[in-house]
């Protein structure tokens, strides 16, 4: 298994999709080690639907390099889990790495909030554009040349 794994982007949930592909494992695999390891307890909701949070999908890369990369049975990966989240300094950075990936999100969250409110003040100039041309009468070639302004205004608050 040395192909790289991508990096975990900065969400609140995942889904069993989502994971399987940021842990190299299929959905089922994931299913089963929910059964076997229970440190991870994925949210249920609406029809059972899996939502993995980012702590969660650490855990199952950790799981997967045990089994996969250094030849642990499920139960020894299950000791090694358990010695491992027991040790003071382990159990510290597993529980910073959450603490940073919730940070992440709620930036992320911000940031989504302001790209909205962006795109109504974008939306509320392409209006007033909009009716500042009705009133004139322009030609053509004048109405292109403001509805490209208009676009590359828009396109700079993105």
């Amino acid at each position: 298994m040395d192909k790289a794994l991508p990096a975990i982007p900065a969400k609140r949930y995942f889904t069993i999709g989502e994971v399987s592909e940021l842990c190299g494992v299929k959905p089922y695999v994931l299913r089963y080690w929910e059964q076997e390891f229970t440190q991870l307890k994925p949210m249920k909701r609406r029809g059972n639907r899996r939502y993995y949070q980012h702590h969660e999908v650490l855990l199952i890369r950790r799981i997967r390099d045990l089994l996969y990369d250094q030849g642990f049975t499920i139960s020894g990966a299950r000791n090694q889990l358990a010695d491992g989240l027991a040790r003071p300094e382990t159990a510290a950075s597993f529980h910073e790495e959450a603490v940073a990936a919730e940070a992440l999100a709620e930036e992320l969250h911000a940031l989504e909030a302001s790209h909205s409110q962006a795109m109504a003040m974008a939306a509320d100039k392409h209006e007033s554009a909009r009716l500042s041309v009705s009133v004139e009468k322009l030609s053509l070639e004048q109405v292109r040349e403001e509805l490209l302004a208009i676009r590359s205004t828009l396109l700079a608050q993105l």
